[in-house]
């Protein structure tokens, strides 16, 4: 259960299991390297469902995250079933299947998207770890901005990864979009632990960034 993931409701969060990125800073490597299946915490779908249908009334809203959800042959179908039971879906994505976020936003199944900005475009490789398609990436920021869904983009500020001249680019593109996130990267448990060695020592101020993404959206939040 979560207060936070879903803003304004009551919700549960589902993580599924594997990844197209390979960020560095991730905290949930076990998801992205898909070696979860089967292990502490995972769940079937028959599970899942049947907690679903035990919490009808008391939860009120459904986080999909990773993981990376997109890239799962049956996310449409599993939304299709959330929905059915009377839930509100939030879908977090990192926005490289803009196939799969129109066929959601078409059939009016996701509530609520949160896309995950990696970093400006001519840096996006560098905080995600392997080649990106930026067209892709760019083409999910359309879709979401114009989907009449409630959405946010999102952003973990990682020092060695990010500079502030990043985030003034980053401003440019999403330019007049509805909300952005800005969150605090956290040292732990990471995909990377070599990222500790770039990452000491350094600090970026979020209050300062916010301040820079101010000048081109108008609701910028720290969490």
């Amino acid at each position: 259960m979560t207060l936070i993931d879903y803003p304004g409701k009551i919700a549960a969060t589902v993580f599924t299991v594997g990844c197209n990125f390979r960020c560095p800073f991730c905290h949930n490597p076990e998801l992205v390297l898909s070696n979860w299946m089967g292990g502490r915490g995972s769940v079937s779908e028959e599970e899942f469902f049947d907690f679903l249908e035990k919490r009808q009334g008391k939860l009120n809203g459904i986080c999909i995250t990773g993981g990376e959800p997109t890239i799962q042959k049956d996310i449409v179908e599993f939304i299709e079933k959330i929905k059915s039971l009377g839930y509100a879906v939030k879908l977090d994505s990192n926005g490289t299947r803009p196939d799969v976020l129109k066929k959601v936003i078409d059939k009016k199944i996701v509530d609520y998207i949160a896309m995950d900005i990696k970093n400006s475009l001519e840096n996006y490789e560098k905080a995600c770890g392997t080649k990106v398609d930026q067209d892709r990436i760019d083409l999910s920021v359309g879709l979401i901005r114009n989907s009449g869904t409630h959405y946010e983009f999102r952003t973990t500020v990682v020092p060695g990864i990010h500079e502030y001249s990043d985030f003034e680019k980053i401003g440019k593109w999403l330019e007049g979009s509805r909300r952005y996130v800005l969150q605090e990267y956290r040292e732990g448990k990471i995909l990377d632990e070599s990222l500790k060695k770039m990452t000491k020592g350094k600090k970026l101020d979020l209050e300062k960034i916010k301040g820079i993404m101010g000048k081109y959206l108008d609701k910028v939040d720290v969490r």
